[in-house]
């Protein structure tokens, strides 16, 4: 199912006052939405909420669409703000923007790449999907830090994260990219990887913001 924006803006207003805060229904008064909106006519239409006495209520299709959608923007806040980078309001705006086009498993592999994150960067809780509790039985937690692997092991560099661009100019030139296979070959006193057919030695403050999916 495909809803627009602003029905999906409705549904996590939805989960945030029903299931987090505590409130039986939606008050469309204290997020500047009518009744008479199209966007709630879309949500009713599809049988996700029920409007009694002016109030939104969950139907059971609506709270599993509400606990996606509201998963989908967590995850997208995760990736602006830890991945880009991009903080503050304009990290929230553009997650905003973002998290309307992880449908259909794009979810899944953006959260996969983010380790399967428990909160958002507001310290708000993330609902977990089926990877999140299939990564756990399985021992796979996906993307992590290089001083996670173990010498010997190879992977796929996932991202860079660091604020600092000397630090970033430096393991590009490395040919620390995503994409790239990385192994790794010695994890003390220093992390030494190979890259190609270039072998480097870095730190461990360096080796923690290379983040690699295991192989």
């Amino acid at each position: 199912m495909r809803l627009s924006d602003k029905a999906e803006e409705i549904l996590e207003s939805m989960w945030i006052a029903i299931e987090e805060e505590g409130a039986a229904f939606l008050d469309l008064d204290l997020i500047g939405f009518a009744l008479d909106d199209p966007a709630c006519r879309e949500l009713a239409g599809h049988a996700l909420v029920e409007v009694r006495q002016g109030m939104l209520y969950f139907r059971p299709e609506g709270r599993e669409e509400g606990r996606a959608t509201i998963r989908r923007h967590r995850l997208a806040e995760r990736l602006m703000m830890d991945v880009f980078n991009i903080k503050g309001e304009e990290g929230d705006l553009k997650a905003c923007e973002f998290e309307h086009l992880l449908n259909e498993g794009v979810d899944v592999k953006l959260c996969t790449m983010l380790n399967h994150p428990t909160t958002c960067p507001h310290g708000k809780p993330i609902p977990p999907g089926d990877c999140c509790q299939q990564a756990r039985q399985n021992g796979d937690l996906g993307v992590v830090p290089l001083t996670e692997c173990k010498s010997g092991q190879q992977g796929e560099i996932a991202y860079i994260q660091t604020e600092d661009s000397k630090k970033m100019q430096k393991l590009m030139a490395m040919g620390v990219l995503p994409g790239n296979r990385i192994l790794l070959t010695q994890a003390f006193p220093s992390y030494i990887f190979k890259v190609g057919f270039s072998e480097f030695a870095i730190d461990t403050a360096l080796a923690r913001e290379i983040f690699v999916r295991k192989l």
